[in-house]
């Protein structure tokens, strides 16, 4: 046997193949919470049948087929362990319908070395190219966040805000020293405001990377307040013995921004009816 005969099997039986092997893939799916319709399935199976017959007249195509259903896997969302097991069930798929089509028992075993040797090399190279999109995927969404993390925000001319929400830590810290330099220049800020309303905990490092971001914004030329001191945030400040005496806070962001309009020499005024 030669994985010409498993390679003509797979021919011959195409669509019985693909119509069992798609509907067993959308039963493990949904097992695993992957809710995947039964099209999703189908293409899925069919690429990769593509793919095994490709791979024995081109390999250069049947690698950019191997990458872009890698990639497709990753933006389905489908986890590696899903895809290991997708590609394990057609392997018995395959062997338990060749068996049944009158092998005899004793070329079972030889029958067993084939199939894996046809498809491991193809299995080993999908599952690569998965973990190499998934850490794409990964570094670029990382990118994104920290871009959404420390957004400066002009809310009038002149005073910008930089709300913050959740911790943070040195990584993030230097993204919010670079994204408030580069705003207060793009902006011509004269007034920041830096909102911790939603920042858990602020203790030593935090207050010392707030202290830094300051003095940074005041060399090139603009004021910075610190708001949303909530009063347990001002008490663990305090019990730690961190001086922001140099650092002008609010309570709460409208009275920052009221502050913010009062230094660049205006003011909120109601007006009448």
């Amino acid at each position: 046997m030669s994985n010409q005969k498993v390679y003509q099997f797979i021919i011959d039986q195409h669509d019985e193949l693909l119509d069992t092997w798609t509907a067993k893939l959308k039963e493990v799916g949904n097992q695993e919470d992957y809710q995947l319709t039964y099209h999703i399935s189908e293409n899925i199976c069919k690429d990769y049948i593509d793919i095994l017959l490709l791979s024995t007249k081109d390999d250069e195509a049947a690698e950019e087929q191997i990458s872009q259903l890698a990639l497709r896997a990753v933006q389905l969302g489908l986890s590696l362990k899903l895809l290991s097991v997708t590609l394990s069930e057609f392997w018995k798929l395959l062997y338990e319908t060749m068996v049944d089509h009158e092998m005899a028992d004793h070329d079972r075993a030889e029958l067993i070395l084939e199939i894996d040797s046809f498809f491991s090399p193809i299995n080993t190279e999908i599952l690569n190219q998965y973990s190499i999109s998934w850490e794409k995927t990964v570094s670029l969404q990382k990118i994104a966040l920290q871009e959404l993390s420390a957004p400066l925000i002009p809310v009038f001319e002149h005073v910008t805000v930089m709300p913050l929400v959740g911790t943070i830590d040195t990584e993030r810290a230097k993204q919010i020293m670079e994204n408030l330099l580069n705003g207060v220049v793009k902006h011509r800020s004269q007034v920041v405001l830096i909102d911790i309303t939603g920042v858990p905990v602020v203790d030593t490092m935090v207050a010392h990377h707030i202290i830094q971001a300051s003095e940074a914004v005041r060399l090139v030329g603009a004021k910075c307040l610190l708001v949303g001191i909530r009063p347990e945030i001002a008490q663990t400040i305090v019990n730690l013995g961190i001086d922001l005496s140099q650092v002008i806070t609010k309570n709460t962001l409208q009275k920052g921004i009221q502050t913010a309009l009062e230094m660049t020499n205006r003011k909120i005024v109601s007006l009448g009816e």
